[in-house]
């Protein structure tokens, strides 16, 4: 059975909106964010995600990190789109039920970047099976919070990984239960 990790840039004081404006990815960081994506498979985006995501890369070619990214199958959950490009697919009605069985599936892990409203789904539902915040040696000062707009009161984590980074950085992984 596959997991679905969440992983997510985070500023000293929690925020994690726009984190190109205020994310240092220095030499390490950048290959430990393409060596990770060998571990996936597959995206799972909220609409928000996949729109600024496509926006951004959709278009892009030349860079390593992008060009994985854009080659990876990506699962939308929205009720407001109809169709999608990039490779992505709709999750349909129900995305909880979708994402269960794309868990179901063989292959690698499923990741998904950055902790939005979609999360009151996945997290209410149990779907996520990591997180992993990349807290970051900056104070962003606004912005969205880390689990802005989502009940995490049944979220009950346990730390399972920490890996410091030379710039500063550390990750963070978690489990839940």
């Amino acid at each position: 059975m596959r997991k679905l990790i969440e992983s997510t840039l985070v500023s000293l004081d929690g925020v994690i909106e726009a984190p190109e404006r205020w994310a240092n990815f220095d030499a390490e960081a950048t290959a430990l964010s393409i060596k990770e994506l060998g571990n996936y498979d597959a995206f799972v985006m909220g609409r928000v995600t996949y729109e600024k995501f496509y926006a951004n890369w959709g278009h892009t070619a030349g860079n390593p990190y992008i060009d994985l990214i854009s080659a990876m199958p990506k699962y939308i959950a929205s009720r407001s789109l109809t169709q999608t490009a990039w490779n992505a697919t709709l999750l349909g009605p129900d995305p909880s039920s979708a994402i269960t069985r794309l868990k179901d599936q063989p292959g690698k892990d499923l990741i998904k970047y950055g902790t939005s409203r979609f999360d009151d789904t996945l997290v209410r539902d149990h779907l996520i099976d990591e997180f992993r915040f990349w807290i970051m040696p900056v104070v962003a000062g606004s912005g969205q919070r880390l689990f802005e707009g989502v009940d995490t009161s049944g979220l009950d984590l346990r730390l399972t990984d920490e890996r410091r980074l030379e710039n500063g950085s550390v990750i963070l992984t978690y489990a839940p239960g």
